[in-house]
This record gives C-alpha cells, sequence and structure tokens, in this order.
C-alpha cells in the first residue's frame, strides 16, 4: 500500500446520508477476484441512469471534481453489508481520504486495511465542507501526522485516530507488512524453539 501523509485536494461533495456499501459499489459488479478494476464501478447507479447513461446531474460526473481525492459525505457513510469491494472501488477511483461525521463500523476498518483513510469531523464542520464545495471547487488538506483538517479558508478541524491504525497507514503497511516488521524477533523465537 502507498503511505498517506499529507493530501491535499479540492473536495468531492457527495451530500447523501446513509450511502450504503451496495450503492458505493453494486452486487454485480463483485465478480472479479482482484482488488483492482472496481472504480469504473463506485456510484455506478448513481453515476448511470437504466440505458447507462452519463447522469450528468450526479457530482462524480463534474468535470470540476474529476481530479479531486477526498470525498465528503454525510451520516453513517459505509453502512449495509460488509463488502471489501466498497473501499476498493473508492480507492481504485482515485480516492485517498473519505470525510464525513461517522462511518460504519465494518467498513471503517475495511477502509483502514486497504489504505484508505476515513475521518470522522464534527457534523457542523462536514456540512461546511459540503456547502463550501458545492459552490466552487474547494481545497482542504489533510494532515495524518498531525490529525488536521485545514480548509482553503483558513479554518483547521481536528480529528481522532487509532495509534495503531495511524502507524500503519502512514507507513503504508497492510497487517502482513506490520507483521515483517517484527521479523527479527520471530526469527529470534524460531531459533529459540528448534533449539529445545
Amino acid at each position: 500500500m502507498e503511505p498517506i501523509n499529507q493530501v491535499k485536494s479540492i473536495v468531492t461533495p457527495l451530500n447523501r446520508t446513509n450511502v450504503d456499501t451496495d450503492q458505493i459499489i453494486s452486487k454485480e459488479f463483485l465478480k472479479r477476484i482482484e482488488r483492482t478494476g472496481f472504480g469504473k464501478y463506485l456510484f455506478y447507479h448513481w453515476r448511470h441512469d437504466a440505458a447507462g447513461n452519463e447522469n450528468k446531474d450526479f457530482v462524480l460526473n463534474d468535470e470540476r471534481f474529476k481530479e479531486s481525492t477526498i470525498l465528503v459525505a454525510h451520516d453513517n457513510f459505509g453502512c449495509g453489508s460488509s463488502r471489501e469491494h466498497a473501499p476498493w472501488s473508492i480507492k481504485d477511483y482515485g480516492f485517498n481520504v473519505v470525510i464525513a461525521p461517522s462511518f460504519a463500523d465494518i467498513f471503517y476498518n475495511n477502509c483502514m486495511k486497504n489504505g484508505l483513510l476515513p475521518l470522522s469531523l464534527k457534523e457542523s464542520e462536514v456540512e461546511q465542507l459540503l456547502e463550501k464545495g458545492e459552490g466552487n471547487p474547494y481545497s482542504i488538506e489533510v494532515s495524518l501526522e498531525n490529525q488536521t483538517v485545514t480548509t482553503e479558508d483558513g479554518d483547521t478541524f481536528k480529528f481522532d485516530i487509532d495509534p495503531y491504525y495511524k502507524k500503519m497507514l502512514l507507513n503504508g503497511w497492510d497487517e502482513i507488512e506490520l507483521t515483517f516488521q517484527y521479523q527479527d524477533k520471530i526469527q529470534a523465537y524460531e531459533e529459540k524453539q528448534q533449539a529445545i
């Protein structure tokens, strides 16, 4: 995984509440076994009409947000089923950070394990980002090291993160790579066991 620390981008304002994992990536796109290639299916049924044509009114189809790497949404993001494909599709699309007042627990943990930073801000702070982002492209900077979100207007919001996940994201480690950090101790233990 790629390390995450400083992420500066305009926000993509997804002004919706209770975005569930089936809306993030619908079940018919879950047939792949790789972790890549899911980005084109992100919010597919919101991005396209029934005939498969692009829905011009949906935020991801707005050219202003094409280079955005920070998604902002309302409360309870990632609810629904536990499909790990949801963070895969968000990450594959190009987002590195998702900001919301709250996340479903399983979705939140799946994000952390797949190199996507889900961070919670106060509802009023999220509302401010959504309102500003819907007007004109609005830039913010996320610092994982400092646990801050700084807006282009100079406002700074603090967020909390478990130190375990923070270390993993800062270093770009998944759980297997984290285990390798203790390879010397593991080898010493194995050698000690063989000597018994």
